[in-house]
């Protein structure tokens, strides 16, 4: 199932965003869910590390030597 989001953009972002559709042969569509679909995937990315950063040093391990001693 597909939901659609309409989006408004600066003139000069929707100019650029048309130009390189153009250029790689691509949708606007298809370079904008590719961009939002890395943002999300970096965030998630974040939102890991955090939560683990938080574990590891609660069980001290604060180091990279911290984190090698501890799984060799």
């Amino acid at each position: 199932m597909r939901a659609v989001i309409s989006v408004s953009f600066p003139e000069n972002m929707a100019k650029e965003l048309g130009r390189i559709a153009k250029e790689s042969g691509r949708t606007k569509s298809d370079l904008i869910k590719e961009a939002l679909r890395e943002f999300l995937w970096e965030e998630r990315l974040t939102g890991l590390r955090k939560s683990l950063s938080r574990k590891a040093k609660a069980k001290g391990l604060v180091t990279d030597e911290d984190v090698f001693k501890a799984v060799s």
